[in-house]
């Protein structure tokens, strides 16, 4: 019976380069298949993504084992992902070029302090999850938004609007008839003698 089990659990139903081949498939069709799907499907998950992501992982697990469901067979396939993934990774770095061309370019979804709705609809982002986004990274709302940028990664970043001369002027005025009240503050005690 011992024979059976590591029998089971150690030699490969399936043939080595099956096991290989395999993975490599997989990867490439998810790499092509999440480029068309849009910046949004990496990052901005809403429950639908999540639910398509989850059942998605589980259909191409299939695809990836095949009829082996061997440790060995397991193996094989998540060290082939990991091997593909890294060369993957290491040629796009040493090629622009085509790392834009699979990562994409960055979208600009807010410019001067406004929104590009074009822009959202064709991200397919509402303006509430922007707003979220924005609430996310220590933004009260998007009109303190100066602009926003949709990654390649599926990140949005957030650059906050910078105070105009007026509103700057405005807060100097400000600090320095605080500094005066309490220099004011502290004099009086002194100035008021007892009387006698």
């Amino acid at each position: 019976m011992s024979a059976h089990l590591w029998q089971d659990m150690f030699v490969l139903g399936v043939p080595l380069l099956e096991k290989v081949l395999r993975p490599v498939i997989v990867y490439l069709f998810l790499v092509v298949a999440l480029r068309l799907a849009g910046k949004r499907e990496l990052a901005q998950l809403n429950p639908f993504d999540l639910v398509v992501l989850l059942t998605l992982l589980n259909t191409v697990q299939n695809a990836i084992i095949g009829d082996d469901n061997t440790v060995t067979g397991g193996v094989i396939g998540a060290a082939t992902l990991l091997v593909l993934n890294y060369f993957v990774v290491r040629f796009l770095y040493g090629h622009e070029r085509i790392d834009r061309l699979v990562e994409g370019d960055p979208d600009v979804l807010v410019d001067n302090g406004k929104v590009k709705l074009e822009r959202l609809k064709d991200e397919l982002i509402t303006l509430s999850e922007l707003e979220v986004a924005a609430h996310r990274q220590g933004f009260a709302s998007l009109d303190d938004v100066e602009s926003a940028v949709l990654e390649p990664g599926g990140t949005i970043s957030f650059v906050g609007k910078k105070p105009g001369p007026d509103v700057a002027r405005h807060q100097e005025l400000v600090a320095r008839l605080e500094a005066i009240t309490q220099e004011l503050g502290r004099l009086r005690p002194q100035s008021q003698s007892p009387q006698g």
